[in-house]
């Protein structure tokens, strides 16, 4: 954890610290080695939250683009359950950075979970997903006239299968650009649509006060959501 309590207000990592977990209120300490970047543990092996994983520079370097205040909310549902988000903003959108694996089962249950979510996945762990992305792209076709949205054939690219299935929106970070890569939906045929979309306008809409600039990220969801379908719709027409 990046954030933990010490006197009821959330503090970063220093050496000798010791805090309180915002999620199960229990004893944290603070590791400042030279290896790994400054966090909170529990004492002990303690985990309270099981979605959590260990954090990278890459996480860090994501939540610096957003104000503290919204780093590490704990958000709780109606039933009592609690999670840390990533990132929590002023409008509802919960941002989830993920960098490791994550079983389908686990990202369907935060795909519910949280109401408003899109996540931020690493592209480059496995060295293998960029050059099978840009393959399913080389191969990929134009959506009618918005030559944006690509139709990819995602049988060997193995990034675009393992999240193709999530409901929430889902950009993939490959690093090098300023573009992150939207994957907007997939279908039962095993196509799926991507575009770019940049890096920028993805932090900027959200850390806009604006209600009408975040309406603008909402409305683009469903307007893709909507195209895409209907493209599906006059392919399937035309068989």
């Amino acid at each position: 954890m990046k954030f933990s309590l010490i006197n009821g207000q959330r503090q970063e990592a220093q050496p000798k610290l010791s805090g309180k977990c915002p999620v199960c209120d229990q004893a944290t300490v603070a590791k400042c080695g030279e290896i790994k970047i400054w966090h909170w543990a529990h004492k002990g092996h303690r985990t309270c939250d099981p979605w959590w994983e260990n954090e990278t520079e890459w996480h860090r370097d994501w939540k610096r683009h957003f104000p503290e205040g919204w780093q590490e909310i704990v958000h709780k549902a109606e039933n009592g359950e609690k999670h840390i988000a990533d990132v929590k903003t002023d409008q509802g959108w919960v941002i989830e950075f993920q960098y490791s694996y994550i079983n389908p089962e686990e990202r369907r249950s935060r795909d519910t979970f949280y109401p408003k979510l899109a996540w931020v996945v690493n592209g480059t762990r496995r060295k293998r997903d960029v050059q099978q992305f840009k393959s399913a792209l080389n191969r990929s076709i134009g959506v009618g006239s918005n030559s944006q949205i690509r139709r990819t054939f995602p049988g060997e690219c193995a990034i675009l299968r393992d999240w193709g299935s999530s409901n929430a929106p889902v950009f993939f970070d490959f690093g090098a650009g300023p573009s992150l890569w939207w994957l907007l939906k997939s279908v039962p045929d095993g196509s799926a649509y991507v575009m770019p979309f940049s890096r920028g306008d993805f932090i900027q809409t959200h850390l806009s006060g604006a209600t009408q600039q975040v309406r603008e990220f909402e409305g683009l969801v469903n307007d893709i959501s909507k195209l895409v379908s209907e493209y599906e719709s006059h392919l399937r027409r035309r068989r």
